[in-house]
């Protein structure tokens, strides 16, 4: 489903792909996420995504103009996962609504996997 803005002088529809790719990229921005992970289906396992693949760790849901974001992340080895998710939710949350116009309102962030970063 894609999201709408209602303006006097007309209407802007957003793709929910392109809500994606966006909070993906903030996503990866924060500190302490080593990226986007894709779950395979037939071993249960995660991988990390490349950034050109940032829309498959990201699942956006916009349901009557607000914004659901789910995220499959990778997170660093040694930081604080708490902390971790509490700047990608504040980062995330802020950029998204800026970017649109519209309210997020739900992130959820599954915790795939822990990557040691050289």
């Amino acid at each position: 489903m894609d999201g709408t803005l209602m303006r006097n002088v007309g209407e802007v529809s957003i793709d929910s792909n392109v809500i994606a790719k966006y909070a993906g990229s903030a996503a990866v921005e924060c500190f302490g996420i080593v990226g986007m992970a894709s779950i395979s289906m037939k071993d249960g396992l995660a991988k990390l995504l490349y950034k050109e693949s940032l829309t498959h760790g990201v699942n956006v849901e916009v349901i009557n103009n607000e914004i659901n974001i789910k995220f499959h992340v990778i997170v660093a080895y040694g930081v604080s996962i708490k902390a971790v998710c509490e700047n990608l939710i504040q980062n995330v949350k802020y950029k998204v609504e800026d970017f649109t116009g519209l309210k997020v309102n739900k992130i959820k962030i599954y915790v795939e996997g822990v990557r040691i970063i050289d």
